[in-house]
């Protein structure tokens, strides 16, 4: 239980992270200015979604780390520090400084990243792999609608 709730504590703290790393008050009149994707959810549902995905991915991540020691599947805790940075990464460098190219780049980065967690926890956990498709499906999401941005703006 210990773990799951450093797990918890490391997932949301990472959106919180990424949060206080948006920038000043200007970054929201930059984003509300931008050419979006007509399939752009409203603002509501972005705090939702990271908060169901971070939960499920403390979930996987107790999980996965009840079954692999560090010594066995040593790429699991590598893997984990990369999603950390690469998710926290990703909001000053589209939302603070407005370099969308690169955002693109990162967000496709921590599509990866999360897809090797999908693989693996199929791989090693079964059906407890299920817990990383959220992740998965929100990433394609965002990432479409990043490079979306990207090309229209």
């Amino acid at each position: 239980m210990l773990r799951f709730i450093i797990f918890l504590i490391i997932n949301f703290g990472a959106l919180g992270i990424g949060g206080l790393m948006l920038g000043n008050p200007q970054t929201n009149e930059w984003y509300q200015s931008l050419n979006k994707a007509p399939w752009t959810p409203p603002s509501w549902v972005f705090g939702a979604a990271w908060s169901s995905i971070m939960l499920c991915y403390s979930i996987f991540m107790w999980k996965a780390s009840s079954v692999a020691e560090p010594r066995l599947y040593p790429n699991l805790y590598l893997m984990f520090a990369i999603q950390f940075v690469l998710n926290v990464m990703w909001n000053p460098i589209f939302f603070r400084w407005h370099m969308m190219g690169l955002g693109a780049f990162v967000i496709i980065a921590l599509l990866f990243v999360v897809a090797w967690f999908t693989w693996w926890g199929f791989k090693n956990l079964g059906a407890w792999g299920l817990l990383m498709l959220p992740y998965t499906i929100w990433l394609c999401i965002a990432a479409s609608l990043n490079i979306y941005a990207y090309a229209n703006n």
